[in-house]
C-alpha cells in the first residue's frame, strides 16, 4: 500500500477531540489517504464508518439536520465512534454541520473530513469552528513520495534521505534517481500522473486535470469569465518566479483590480499556486511590495504552458527549476518563513527561509551554478549577518550546491 507522509500527522490528530480536516487540491489523494485511516482505524478494531457526500442521499439526509448522522451510525456506542466524511464541502452548511456535532457529541464521536480546497472550506467554515478543527493540507506528491509510487519500494527514497543529510553521499542508484528527478520536473506529482509510466499517458491524464477538475474549482468559485481566468492562469506559468503584478495583469486581461485579486485568491485557495513576500528589514528603499508567485505542482504549470520537453532542452529550465525549489522550500518550512529579497537597485536573492529572530539561510538556485557569481550576492549577508547565502543548481559538479539535496 502507497502511504502518504501526512498519513502519520493525520493517524496522530485522532485522540484528539477537534474535528480534523484534510483539505487540499483535486485528485491529490485525499480520498485515498481517508480510506487508509479507515482502515487503519478498524484494523486496531474501532468502530468507524465512512461517508462520501457524493452520494446524493446521505448529502441529503445530513443537509436536513446534522444528527441524521446517526442514520448511518449507532448511537450510544460505549466506545468512541469515529466518523470520517468525504468532500465535506457538498453540504449548504458545513460549518453549521460541525459544530453541531462537536459540540454535542465530541466526547463519543470524533470526525475526520476531506475538502477539495481551502475555498470552500474558508467560505463556510465561519469563525464558530475555531478551535474546534485542525487542517491538514495535502499537496501533490512530493519528490520523495513519487520515487516511492513510481518504483513501488522505499529503496530510492531512503537514498534520495542519505543524500540530503550526507552531503557528500552518492549512492549507486543516483543517475535513476536523477532521472526521475527530471521526470518530476516535468510531470510532477499528481498520483494519477506518477502511476503512468507511458509519458503520453502522463500528458493526456494532466489535459483531463485542466480540462475538468480547474473547470470545476472554475465553476464552484463562480469565477464570471472562465476564459481571463484560464489567461492568467497561463500569464502566471509564464512568469514563474517574478514579480506579480495586479495593475499589469488588470491592463493585460482588461479586467478590474478587484477581479484580479479574486482570481489569485481562487488560485491560492484551490492550492494551485501561492505567493512569497518579500524580505524586509525597517529601511523602506529595501522594500517591495509586490509578491512572487509559484505552482504547486509542475506538472500542471507544465501543462498550461504545452511544454514537456526534457529539461536542459527547455528555455524556461530556470523558472522550472526555481519553481521546484519553492515546491521543496514550501515542504520544510511555513508559508510564513519562506521570502524573497530584492532591493529598489536590482540586488535579489530567489528564496530567503526565516528559522529565527535574527538568522536563517538565502538561497539562490540556478539551473547551472556556473550562473552563480558570488560577488553579486556580498550586500545580503552585509545587512544581515545571521543569514547563510548559498546556491543550489541542477548541473553542477559540487555536492553542496545539487538542488535534489534541498
Amino acid at each position: 500500500m502507497l502511504i502518504r507522509q501526512l498519513f502519520g500527522d493525520v493517524i496522530s490528530h485522532l485522540e484528539a477531540r477537534e474535528v480534523t480536516v484534510i483539505a487540499g487540491p483535486r485528485q491529490a489523494g485525499k480520498t485515498t489517504l481517508l480510506k487508509q485511516v479507515d482502515q487503519y482505524l478498524k484494523d486496531r478494531g474501532d468502530y468507524a464508518v465512512m461517508l462520501t457526500l457524493e452520494d446524493p442521499a446521505i448529502l441529503s439526509k445530513l443537509n436536513n439536520h446534522p444528527e441524521n448522522i446517526f442514520d448511518f451510525v449507532m448511537k450510544g456506542e460505549s466506545r468512541r465512534t469515529y466518523v470520517l466524511i468525504d468532500e465535506i464541502q457538498y453540504l449548504a452548511d458545513p460549518s453549521n454541520f460541525l459544530k453541531l456535532l462537536y459540540d454535542k457529541h465530541a466526547d463519543s464521536l470524533k470526525l475526520v473530513v476531506t475538502g477539495s480546497s481551502a475555498f470552500y472550506l474558508d467560505l463556510k467554515f465561519k469563525d464558530s469552528l475555531a478551535g474546534r478543527k485542525r487542517i491538514f493540507e495535502l499537496y501533490t506528491l512530493s519528490f520523495e513520495e513519487m520515487l516511492i509510487f513510481r518504483t513501488g519500494k522505499e529503496d530510492f527514497s531512503k537514498e534520495l534521505s542519505a543524500m540530503r543529510t550526507q552531503p557528500g553521499y552518492r549512492p549507486a542508484a543516483y543517475n535513476e534517481i536523477r532521472s526521475l528527478f527530471n521526470e518530476y520536473l516535468t510531470y510532477g506529482g499528481y498520483p494519477a500522473v506518477v502511476l503512468a509510466a507511458d509519458p503520453k499517458e502522463k500528458v493526456l491524464i494532466l489535459k483531463e486535470m485542466l480540462n475538468s477538475f480547474v473547470k470545476r474549482d472554475i465553476q464552484e468559485s463562480r469565477i464570471n469569465d472562465p476564459d481571463k481566468f484560464y489567461q492568467m492562469m497561463l500569464m502566471l506559468a509564464h512568469q514563474t518566479g517574478s514579480l506579480v503584478n495586479m495593475h499589469e495583469l488588470s491592463l493585460t486581461l482588461k479586467l478590474t483590480a478587484s477581479a484580479v485579486e479574486n482570481y489569485i485568491y481562487v488560485l491560492r485557495k484551490c492550492y494551485h499556486i501561492s505567493l512569497i513576500k518579500p524580505f524586509h528589514s525597517n529601511i523602506r528603499k529595501e522594500l517591495t511590495k509586490m509578491p512572487k508567485a509559484y505552482f504547486h505542482d509542475l506538472g500542471l504549470r507544465n501543462i498550461l504552458m504545452n511544454q514537456f520537453n526534457p529539461v536542459f532542452q527547455r528555455i524556461d529550465r530556470g523558472e522550472l527549476t526555481e519553481n521546484y525549489a519553492f515546491i521543496r522550500l514550501w515542504q520544510m518550512h511555513t508559508g510564513e518563513n519562506l521570502f524573497f529579497w530584492r532591493t529598489a537597485d536590482g540586488n535579489e536573492i530567489d528564496f530567503v527561509v526565516r528559522n529565527s529572530d535574527g538568522n536563517g539561510d538565502a538561497i539562490e538556485i540556478k539551473y547551472n551554478d556556473a550562473l552563480f557569481l558570488s560577488g553579486k550576492y556580498k550586500l545580503f549577508p552585509a545587512k544581515y549577518p545571521g543569514y547563510t547565502v548559498s546556491v543550489r543548481s541542477i548541473e553542477t559538479d559540487d555536492p553542496l550546491r545539487e538542488l535534489m539535496r534541498i
